[in-house]
């Protein structure tokens, strides 16, 4: 069965994501936004056949079996909820949503519904993440001690910006913080411990967060992000019979180097997309679990995302973080 895509959202993200589909050979149908010219503009500007003026039309669309969220972090849930009440799947941008509590609430109405819902951490389902779970499953580097992940971006400073808004969500850790936090999970699995520090802005959001994760064995995680600091953004993964080096952009479509215990080169992974970002590996895995269920093996669960979440749940409350709406 071939499914059929709908895109909620026009802005960079959506287009990324439309371009890398159709690069794919995958089928986008049409795309919703909450003007209709801003919709057919969109349409017109990727090839996309139809266009709605309005997220309901989107939802509703008989020609739509997915839909994508690609909207600021606190329209997710509403969103997400709007278009499995109208019996589609959907994949939605990360973060999945503002906090776990929203994050279950949208897994269990799926559950319900009968439908597949999936963060678009596109980073946990590029083949260079699945080799490199391969090699640690394999204990090519023996046991796990150490990850370290840095993010940090220079991004605009204008306060009514999204990102320094915390009425939409806005912030380091949410937009840059949640690669780094995703790929500690992804390695160690869950914290049993945080402890976290960091700068708000004036604003009252972090513009740059640390945080140490415990996890179990005694491994940790060094987690960092900043809104205003463009780093150096690789990471690595150290065990006691060797380490992984992660090249910069460590969360996306790049590379990674093994070395043993004595800094000998024993593997060497690079990236070779053809051209697109990799955005599209989310979008197989969504359609193989529509055909196939999870599996024992997927590289992202509800379960997981929700553990993302609660991750950065408790950074936030320890940063003194907390968004309109949410309970203290």
């Amino acid at each position: 069965m071939t499914l059929r895509w709908g895109v909620l959202g026009t802005g960079g993200i959506a287009e990324t994501f439309v371009r890398d589909l159709q690069g794919a050979d995958l089928t986008v149908t049409a795309v919703g936004s909450r003007s209709d010219e801003t919709a057919r503009a969109f349409a017109a500007k990727l090839g996309i056949p139809t266009a709605h003026g309005g997220y309901d039309a989107l939802v509703a669309d008989p020609g739509v079996d997915v839909v994508y969220v690609a909207t600021p972090h606190v329209f997710h849930r509403e969103q997400a909820l709007l278009a499995i009440a109208a019996g589609k799947h959907v994949l939605v941008e990360k973060p999945f949503t503002v906090n776990a509590a929203e994050a279950r609430d949208v897994f269990e109405a799926a559950s319900r519904a009968g439908v597949v819902a999936l963060e678009a951490m596109w980073t946990r389902f590029l083949p260079q993440n699945r080799r490199l779970r391969e090699i640690l499953r394999a204990g090519t580097i023996g046991e796990l001690r150490l990850f370290a992940g840095t993010h940090g971006q220079s991004l605009p400073t204008d306060p009514r910006h999204r990102i320094n808004d915390p009425a939409l969500g806005g912030g380091a850790l949410l937009d840059l913080g949640v690669y780094p936090v995703a790929f500690a999970l992804d390695v160690l699995g869950a914290p049993t411990g945080v402890h976290a520090s960091g700068v708000l802005s004036d604003q009252g959001v972090d513009a740059r967060v640390a945080a140490v994760l415990e996890h179990d064995g005694g491994a940790r995680s060094m987690i960092s992000a900043a809104l205003d600091l463009r780093q150096h953004n690789s990471a690595r993964i150290d065990g006691t019979a060797g380490r992984i080096e992660i090249d910069d952009v460590f969360f996306s479509a790049s590379g990674f180097t093994v070395f043993d215990a004595d800094g000998r080169q024993t593997e060497r992974y690079d990236s070779d997309e053809h051209g697109l970002r990799g955005m599209q590996h989310q979008a197989f895995e969504l359609e193989r679990i529509v055909a196939e269920g999870w599996g024992d093996d997927a590289p992202l669960t509800p379960d997981d995302t929700v553990a993302i979440a609660t991750t950065m749940d408790e950074i936030r409350r320890q940063l003194g973080v907390r968004y309109p709406g949410e309970k203290a």
